[in-house]
């Protein structure tokens, strides 16, 4: 018996810290700390105990990967310039980490390599890459990633592409490569989860990763998880749609507040 009970405790410390099974993702890192995807913000998702970093990817004018949201630099860089008409050199004289609501705050930072922030993973966590431009970048994406020398399960592919994630998964078959979909505007022509389920099927991807405005419930992520598949749902920042999502059983929440997120998923009602 006396041998038992620090195996109990050590159990119930377990249950109690993984009220959920689902993983939080930080959205663009920790984006409601820091400046969205920078290394400031995906270092902070990994000190938050995020289980992943979530970031975006596209392709520079001199073919070099970089880490970005929008296809120019204006929100975040203060001058408009378009990402894929711009050398790396040239996109690294801005400073991304003082515009908008960061002005004053003391952040300065330069747009990152997809490589650079590869390097950030720490052990057992993962980084959910968003491809935002086509299959042209799948041939150095392959090449970034094979030398960053991470266990396939710490990379996960996702885009809003279906043509890009076809070719992602044919070109990474050991990696999760997931598809990323959202409702149209005024819920017009949303897709069925059996539709959207049919087309990740036959692209043979790993899973789907959806706008939190989906209906999603557990006969929702049932009928997700009975065809083979993951699902993820993003970006949420509100505690009630998150713990009934994660009641729901989806694998992982993508959000702005990971840190925040998880002890709140963690707190007693």
């Amino acid at each position: 018996m006396k041998n038992l009970v620090p195996a109990l405790i050590v159990a119930g410390l377990c249950m109690a810290s993984s009220t959920y099974a689902t993983q939080i993702v930080a959205h663009r890192g920790a984006s409601y700390d820091a400046p969205e995807n920078t290394l400031s913000s995906f270092k902070q998702g990994y000190k938050d105990n995020a289980d992943a970093d979530e970031l975006d990817i596209h392709l520079t004018k001199d073919g070099k990967i970089v880490v970005m949201h929008d296809f120019d630099t204006g929100r975040t860089g203060g001058v408009t310039n378009k990402i894929v008409n711009q050398t790396l050199k040239e996109l690294r004289k801005q400073d991304i980490g003082k515009w908008g609501k960061w002005q004053g705050k003391g952040f300065s930072e330069k747009i990152p390599l997809l490589s650079e922030v590869l390097e950030l993973i720490p052990d057992g966590k993962r980084l959910f890459i968003e491809i935002k431009c086509g299959p042209e970048i799948l041939p150095e994406l392959e090449k970034v990633l094979k030398k960053s020398g991470k266990k396939p399960e710490q990379t996960v592919i996702i885009g809003f592409g279906y043509e890009t994630m076809q070719a992602a998964k044919e070109k990474f078959p050991n990696l999760e490569v997931d598809w990323l979909v959202a409702p149209e505007k005024k819920n017009k022509n949303r897709p069925t989860v059996e539709e959207m389920i049919q087309k990740a099927k036959a692209a043979k991807l790993d899973g789907l990763d959806l706008n939190s405005n989906f209906p999603i419930d557990k006969d929702f992520v049932d009928k997700v998880h009975k065809a083979g598949l993951k699902l993820y749902t993003w970006t949420v920042d509100d505690v009630a749609v998150a713990k009934a999502e994660a009641e729901a059983g989806v694998d992982g929440i993508t959000t702005n507040r990971a840190g925040w997120l998880r002890e709140q998923l963690a707190a007693k009602p």
